[in-house]
């Protein structure tokens, strides 16, 4: 496939095509002149898929704010060797479900003849949308997924790699430090219970091989592994009986919220009162941790992006910060982790559209992605560097919900030995 050919009668706006939870929160965009943008250019489309509804909503949860910024940002369209494209943006929802993310990235390609797909959210989500898009030659830029999940899950050859995949996020081996550091700094017994679920993210961090066990090990923790369990799991008793038994004072593992809240809940009421709780997945959003009352208080979880994090976009020159605050003003909502690399998503696409040497060709603008150098509103995003061919890595600290001032709950960052350049809010506190 060597891209969409030239079409002028493609139509010159700027729309979104939204589904599921954005449908009525993303209104269309005006049409835009033919003259005003230079004439006879075609649309550039960007297809964009995420989770807005079912259990991995929270991971959506931004985007409608994140599309809204894009439309205003892109509203004059982009500016490319003497001429303006408009561009479209057209929003699928995956509904958390694996089968529908591989539907709505097929109706993209076949149907909306996107340029390039971008894709965020757990390996159930950007997993079967990455693979549509290699069968299909169409470039695709994937985020928030551990890069094991992503690259192994879909069984890369690291001598290979990918043609038309490209991903860009943090891996196991830095949530792992994260979290061992968090757990060096206080004194427990260092009896580790794990919560590690059957699906993608739940099997790469319960590997034994490439996961949390080996190198728990070699830094002198105890791992109790009751097993896989499924997700929507309405009784942890086994689980909890285990980590009794093993006296686990430190509780990790990497669930989605309802089954974090079952969990949590259940254990208050039947005993188990660790000293740690450092959980990936469902604390990381404060609508999670809020829904917990006062189980929330003192859990821990990997920090992606916050608004501490010393980086700008290079779209809008809006900081960390600044994108933040902007998100708690328009929505009324606390800021939430996923909408820096949402944000980041559009500013590799747009710097990709720059560069390609023919917007008109799929391998031109795939061969763009991969030869990126863009500093981010998540930091620098280079390929050619990373563990393997198609990854890019982003930087990863330590964070710890206290009670908070503005919010009922703000995420402290605890641990940044990965990446200095994030300043630290205090020590990491034990439970109770």
């Amino acid at each position: 496939m060597d891209g969409h050919p030239f079409d002028a009668g493609r139509r010159r706006f700027v729309r979104v095509a939204a589904g599921g939870a954005l449908a009525a929160a993303a209104p269309a965009l005006s049409t835009f002149s033919p003259l005003a943008l230079g004439g006879g250019v075609r649309t550039l489309k960007i297809g964009y898929v995420s989770p807005q509804t079912g259990p991995l909503a929270p991971f959506g949860e931004a985007d409608r704010f994140t599309i809204r910024q894009m439309q205003t940002r892109l509203k004059s369209g982009i500016a490319i060797r003497g001429r303006t494209y408009p561009v479209s943006i057209a929003v699928k929802d995956s509904q958390s479900n694996p089968n529908r993310a591989a539907e709505v990235a097929n109706d993209l390609i076949l149907r909306d003849k996107v340029d390039i797909v971008l894709v965020s959210s757990t390996p159930e989500t950007a997993n079967p949308v990455s693979d549509i898009c290699e069968l299909n030659e169409t470039p695709c830029v994937s985020t928030v997924v551990p890069w094991q999940p992503w690259f192994f899950g879909r069984k890369g050859d690291p001598k290979r790699g990918f043609r038309f995949t490209y991903h860009f996020f943090w891996g196991l081996e830095d949530v792992i430090a994260v979290y061992t550091g968090m757990w060096q700094s206080v004194a427990t017994n260092r009896s580790v219970g794990g919560l590690f679920p059957n699906d993608g993210d739940g099997n790469a961090w319960g590997d034994t091989r490439l996961g949390f066990p080996p190198v728990l090990a070699k830094e002198g923790f105890k791992l109790q592994d009751p097993g896989r369990f499924q997700s929507m799991t309405q009784d942890f008793s086994a689980q909890i009986s285990a980590f009794k038994g093993a006296d686990a004072q430190i509780i990790t593992g990497v669930v989605i919220p309802p089954d974090a809240k079952n969990f949590l809940v259940q254990a208050r009421q039947q005993g188990l009162k660790p000293k740690v709780i450092s959980i990936g997945k469902a604390l990381l959003f404060p609508t999670s941790i809020e829904a917990l009352g006062e189980l929330g208080d003192g859990l821990s979880t990997e920090v992606w992006w916050s608004p501490s994090h010393p980086f700008r976009s290079s779209l809008t020159g809006q900081s960390a910060g600044q994108v933040a605050a902007d998100y708690e003003r328009v929505t009324g909502k606390q800021w939430t982790q996923p909408i820096g690399f949402a944000h980041a998503l559009f500013e590799v696409a747009v710097d990709a559209f720059k560069r390609a040497h023919d917007v008109d060709s799929s391998e031109a603008i795939r061969d763009a992605i991969a030869a990126t150098q863009l500093d981010t509103l998540v930091g620098r995003i280079a390929w050619g560097s990373g563990p393997v061919k198609n990854v890019a890595k982003t930087p990863l600290v330590g964070g710890q919900w206290v009670r908070g001032r503005q919010h009922p709950f703000d995420l402290a960052i605890v641990n940044h030995q990965l990446a200095p350049m994030v300043p630290l809010s205090g020590p990491l506190k034990l439970i109770g």
